[in-house]
């Protein structure tokens, strides 16, 4: 029987992943307290794949409050 194994990913791959710098991810991350790492190693901390869609929503927000396009959903 095989075990799949989670994929879990940093700060900076969520960024890469969304197309954005990091400072905006670790700024999403640090204020909305419903986004919460899946694991930790050590002081690293690790996220789940949901977790891009609720950070997406959040840059998306964040983004239409200044007026600005928003992050793409990668679905181009």
């Amino acid at each position: 029987m095989t075990t799949a194994v989670p994929s879990l990913l940093t700060p900076g791959k969520l960024a890469d992943e969304l197309g954005v710098s990091l400072h905006r991810v670790l700024h999403i991350l640090r204020t909305r307290g419903h986004i919460r790492p899946r694991a930790r190693a050590g002081r690293l901390r690790l996220y789940s794949r949901d977790a891009i869609a609720f950070i997406r929503h959040e840059l998306n927000a964040q983004d239409a409050r200044r007026g600005g396009e928003g992050v793409s959903n990668g679905n181009a």
